[in-house]
């Protein structure tokens, strides 16, 4: 894998690069400049010093966007985990989780985060499967504790009320 023809202006822009105080900038650009020459990614990566497929991923990246890739960009994630809940969904959510689990087919009324996002996709509520991390975001944003959540169950029994506060008192 080579470089695609580089612009007029390009070369220049790389050369500068070399003059950087940015480790990273650095790097990118003696790794581009070594592809122009025509040299093969194992050989770039044992001069630079990392492994060739990095060398690789930047004369790809490069052939596609250009003299962006000798920028660092962000490592965040490009969407967080929490956007899947809109404040519609997080209480459709709190809806079912006021339900029994028994309701949905399980056999038993306990939550656990994995199964109610699981639950949560299966029933539409999410357009994708999420994570029980996410799902306890969602019950932070809705100021709901997860070990509250759990109590929130209530038992088919027409005497659960009497029961419940028996025991409980």
């Amino acid at each position: 894998m080579y470089l695609r023809p580089v612009t007029h202006a390009e070369p220049q822009a790389l050369q500068e690069g070399l003059r950087s105080s940015d480790a990273f900038v650095l790097h990118r650009c003696q790794m581009l400049l070594a592809s122009a020459r025509g040299q093969h990614a194992r050989g770039i990566a044992e001069t630079v010093g990392c492994d060739d497929q990095t060398i690789r991923n930047a004369i790809q990246a490069f052939n596609a966007r250009g003299l962006a890739v000798v920028q660092r960009r962000s490592s965040a994630p490009h969407r967080t985990p929490h956007a899947v809940f809109t404040p519609a969904r997080r209480e459709q959510l709190r809806s079912m989780l006021h339900q029994s689990r028994r309701t949905f087919g399980k056999p038993t009324s306990v939550w656990a985060l994995e199964l109610a996002a699981e639950l949560a996709y299966t029933t539409g509520i999410l357009p994708r499967r999420v994570s029980g991390a996410t799902l306890r975001q969602a019950l932070i944003a809705l100021q709901t504790r997860w070990k509250r959540a759990k109590h929130w169950i209530t038992s088919p029994d027409p005497a659960y009320a009497r029961k419940n506060n028996g025991a409980t008192g």
